[in-house]
């Protein structure tokens, strides 16, 4: 592993993530090396992230205005989709930049209460209301089930936020805030949850524990009903043979048991979309085939 290797699973387990996490994903001598190279930055006590956050928060003092959106996202420890290239950074209305100063970042221009800013930053309640607003409705999700998920909001707070917001953006508040989970495990599952929530005939819900005699497994979007199995699955967790195995059993068991189980690659979630979309309107369509041959005709009465 190097620096770069680091660095690279934290932008896939977005942005940020505990020294556990990391550790098992690459190593703890990796982990210090990007420490001391400053690849990698300590946040709080065992939390680390990409130098991102606070190279916004450089950028935003420099500008006058405070770390906002993505960026401030980070500021607060929930991970994302896609980390910015550039910081995102909120300025007062009046304010005017020189095109070298607009290069530093990507701008917003906004006249911020007081309580809507926190230190460098704009507070957990405005940034949801920026990144909820403004995002595509999969990097919006992954926010909204982040926040959740560290104890940053919760449904209700989040369905509060959602429903004060007016004008451009409103009715897409909602609707994350209606899908948002705090049992999204991370980026990864929430966006092929998000993908999912768009395709008819299936309804996953995150993080379900599926139980038969002598078998017990925890699967990342679990249709019920129609008894789906979706798995975002990442080589990272798969890097030894013992790991193989185990997976491969525990998805032959679930096979044998009556489930369908489609594993997901992380470039096809993040970057192949309509082949993910292409797949689950498939095993939707299957699904339906495969009921409306079980039911008895009429005649058969």
């Amino acid at each position: 592993m190097t620096g770069m290797d680091v660095r690279e699973e934290l932008h896939r387990l977005g942005g940020v993530a505990d020294r556990a996490t990391l550790v098992a994903l690459t190593s703890r001598a990796e982990v210090e090396a990007a420490l001391r190279s400053g690849d990698v930055v300590r946040h709080a006590r065992g939390h680390y992230g990409l130098p991102v956050a606070d190279e916004a928060v450089r950028t935003a003092a420099a500008l006058s205005g405070v770390v906002s959106h993505r960026s401030a996202a980070l500021h607060w420890g929930w991970e994302l989709k896609t980390v910015p290239v550039r910081p995102e950074v909120t300025v007062r209305r009046k304010r005017r930049l020189s095109p070298q100063q607009r290069s530093l970042a990507a701008v917003h221009w906004a006249d911020l209460a007081v309580d809507e800013v926190s230190g460098p930053a704009t507070s957990p309640r405005r940034t949801l209301v920026d990144c909820l607003r403004t995002l595509p409705f999969d990097e919006a999700l992954a926010v909204a089930d982040s926040a959740l998920r560290h104890g940053s909001a919760t449904r209700e707070k989040l369905a509060e936020v959602a429903d004060s917001v007016r004008g451009a953006g409103a009715a897409r508040c909602r609707r994350v805030a209606r899908h948002a989970s705090a049992a999204a495990a991370n980026p990864f599952e929430s966006v092929l949850r998000a993908i999912a929530i768009d395709v008819p005939g299936i309804n996953v819900v995150p993080q379900v524990v599926i139980r038969d005699p002598g078998f017990e497994v925890r699967c990342d979007l679990v249709d019920v009903s129609r008894r789906v199995v979706l798995e975002a699955d990442s080589f990272a967790w798969h890097g030894d043979r013992s790991a193989l195995r185990w997976d491969a059993r525990r998805y032959d068991n679930l096979v044998v048991r009556g489930w369908l189980v489609l594993r997901f690659a992380w470039e096809d979630v993040m970057h192949d979309q309509d082949y993910v979309r292409h797949t689950l309107r498939a095993i939707g369509e299957l699904v339906h085939r495969q009921a409306q041959v079980r039911q008895p005709r009429a005649c058969d009465a």
